[in-house]
């Protein structure tokens, strides 16, 4: 299946980085985290991507660009222009990148890749997250069902370690553990391609606001229940904290 990544954001909550780069290329153990999620993907067998720019977009065009030589030892002989290549890091993945506007919103960048799905069902998740949600059995999901659209729905860690107690006699202490409470929208979607036809045309359509909420209105949003590890990168912390999880090899999204 064709993954399509919303990768043209500001990216504002994280603008100590984004000022100099666009968010999905902030960097967890020298790669992107947008590597990073591609290979979640690909681990699975989906490498046909799909990413909507904007932002920054010449940035990440170039990383692409030049994808071989940064992740390859090579030589320049400066005589001729030839390049050798050494100890090789090959993919298999297909990546098309499109330019979905600066100031385009989540629903406008997904309906301007309408062209590139061919009528067919779709992956779509954002470029700022990892999990370790088995995509095999959230397409199973999603075609069990036979609805429009399934969100993998998440409960993230609380930013802070949690204390269970009475009369103030600590009984439990847990270090950042799971919220017991709501789900939330974690991405890692998998879409019908009518759903395109419920996005109104426009820059300035939200994803999250009014086409979702008609998909659910109408029945025919299904919810995929994760309960491992996910995790966004919404601020320095939580980068630093993936960073931490990649240099320790405890990255539970790390599965290829």
């Amino acid at each position: 299946m064709k993954i399509m990544l919303l990768a043209g954001g500001f990216g504002t909550r994280l603008s100590e980085l984004t000022e100099t780069i666009p968010k999905p290329m902030a960097p967890i153990g020298g790669h992107p985290i947008l590597w990073h999620i591609m290979n979640m993907y690909a681990s699975h067998g989906h490498s046909d991507f799909y990413v909507a720019l904007g932002y920054k977009s010449n940035i990440i065009k170039e990383y692409f660009l030049n994808y071989y030589a940064l992740n390859s030892d090579f030589t320049v002989d400066l005589s001729s222009g030839s390049i050798s290549h050494h100890q090789q890091n090959s993919v298999d993945w297909k990546v098309t990148l499109v330019d979905t506007g600066l100031n385009t919103m989540t629903g406008g960048r997904v309906k301007k890749m309408k062209s590139y799905v061919n009528n067919e069902p779709f992956l779509l998740t954002y470029g700022d997250g990892v999990s370790n949600v088995d995509i095999d059995k959230l397409i199973a999901f999603h075609k069990s069902h036979g609805k429009l659209v399934t969100v993998t729905a998440v409960r993230p860690s609380a930013r802070f370690g949690e204390l269970l107690m009475h009369e103030g006699v600590v009984s439990e202490f847990q270090e950042k553990p799971q919220m017991g409470g709501g789900w939330i929208n974690g991405g890692f979607f998998v879409i019908q391609p009518e759903f395109f036809d419920l996005i109104e045309d426009g820059d300035d359509v939200i994803l999250e606001r009014g086409p979702l909420e008609t998909v659910a209105r109408m029945g025919q949003l299904m919810a995929y229940q994760h309960e491992g590890f996910w995790q966004c990168m919404d601020t320095i912390r939580d980068l630093d904290y993936l960073n931490k999880l990649w240099a320790e090899k405890a990255a539970p999204w790390k599965i290829w």
